[in-house]
C-alpha cells in the first residue's frame, strides 16, 4: 500500500505546481485602478427637436503599469442627483500606462432634463451645482474599464440674476 501511495507522489507534486500557475495567471488577469476622468470641456453641437446635443470633452488619466486599450465609450452624466445627459461614441485608441488621452463623446439632453435645471435655477436655487460622470471604456473581450467622477461648481453670483 505504501509502494502505491509513493507513485502519486510526482503526480500530486505536478498537480500542485499546475494549479500554482493557473492562479498566478488569473491573478495577471485582474484589472488595476480604474482610470480617472475629468470633463475638461462642453461644446453645443447641433440637436433635434427639443433635445440639446453637446459635446462633452474628457480627459482621462491612466494610473496604471500598463495601457488601456478601448473601442467605445459610454459616458452617463447627473447635474443635481438627477439624470442629465448620456452618449456614446465609438472611438477607437489608447491610454498610455502612466499617461493621459483626451477623449469627446456627443451626448444627448432631454428636454425634460433642461426643463428641470431650468426650473431650479428660476426658483433662485443658488445652491453649488453638484455633477457626477460616470462610464466605461469597452476593451477587448472583457477588458473594459469603468469610471466615475464627482464635483461641484457655483454659478458666479450676477448670472443670472438682473444686475450685470
Amino acid at each position: 500500500m505504501n509502494a502505491l501511495l509513493q507513485g502519486y507522489q510526482p503526480l500530486r507534486a505536478a498537480l500542485l505546481i499546475l494549479l500554482a500557475l493557473g492562479l498566478s495567471a488569473c491573478a495577471s488577469l485582474l484589472p488595476g485602478e480604474p482610470p480617472r476622468v475629468d470633463v475638461v470641456g462642453v461644446e453645443p453641437l447641433a440637436g433635434q427637436g427639443m433635445e440639446v446635443r453637446m459635446l462633452v470633452k474628457l480627459r482621462v488619466i491612466n494610473p496604471n503599469n500598463t495601457p488601456i486599450e478601448y473601442d467605445g465609450v459610454l459616458v452617463d452624466m447627473e447635474v443635481r442627483g438627477k439624470r442629465f445627459a448620456s452618449g456614446v461614441s465609438n472611438e477607437r485608441g489608447t491610454v498610455p500606462r502612466y499617461g493621459e488621452a483626451l477623449l469627446t463623446v456627443p451626448v444627448t439632453v432631454p428636454a425634460l432634463a433642461v426643463l428641470r435645471q431650468a426650473l431650479g435655477f428660476a426658483l433662485d436655487d443658488r445652491s453649488p451645482i453638484t455633477y457626477a460622470v460616470s462610464g466605461k471604456l469597452s476593451g477587448p473581450q472583457w477588458n473594459s474599464h469603468r469610471f466615475s467622477s464627482e464635483g461641484e461648481f457655483q454659478l458666479p453670483a450676477g448670472l443670472l440674476s438682473g444686475n450685470r
